[in-house]
């Protein structure tokens, strides 16, 4: 009767450490998820403290912090007629390139297909993978929903350098134009 329930002990012990193992992927793709979908109400949901205001825009602490990150912000910039918004996560920092491509690719795994509910619309963002070159010291993925209704808000995935450091981003934003695309001419 012992042996039995040190046994049980055991093997539910070893199913919850395994079943704890497992979300994390999951965990980030929800908690990304629910960000993109707070895109519509401008991330109002997880609109923290103010940290930075500057002129032309301001940097608030997001309330939601995607599994991974080191830190999660929204910022708001001031535009003529309406503000607009956009959202980042530090998700790494390192000096070691290769750890940063590794982090970079595994992000890539984890963003591409995402699917998301907005508007009641489902959306699922895509991108195409392309191996970073260290000597540009920048790489980028956009992940686009492909539907009309949502056609300027972007997923990206983001691989920089700063100072000494390779650091991997993901931001969340709404295109405002194509770069071809005139603005609206305003004449006085």
């Amino acid at each position: 009767m012992k042996k039995c329930c040190i046994t049980t002990a055991l093997l539910l012990t070893c199913l919850l450490f395994w079943g704890q193992a497992i979300p994390v992927k999951n965990s980030f793709r929800s908690d990304l998820s629910k960000v993109v979908g707070d895109y519509s109400n401008q991330f109002r949901s997880f609109l923290g403290e103010l940290l930075v205001e500057n002129p032309q825009s301001a940097d608030y602490r997001s309330l939601l912090n995607i599994s991974g990150a080191e830190e999660c912000i929204i910022t708001k910039y001031s535009a003529v007629g309406k503000s607009i918004f956009s959202w980042q996560a530090l998700m790494f920092r390192t000096g070691d390139w290769d750890a940063a491509v590794k982090k970079y690719k595994s992000l890539f795994g984890s963003i591409n297909n995402l699917s998301v509910s907005l508007e009641q619309t489902n959306l699922v963002f895509k991108g195409a993978y392309s191996k970073p070159a260290e000597e540009l010291k920048f790489s980028s993925i956009i992940f686009s929903p492909g539907r009309k209704s949502a056609n300027k808000l972007r997923v990206e995935l983001l691989l920089e350098t700063e100072l000494m450091n390779w650091i991997v981003k993901i931001l969340i934003y709404e295109k405002e134009k194509e770069d071809d695309e005139r603005g609206k001419i305003i004449e006085h």
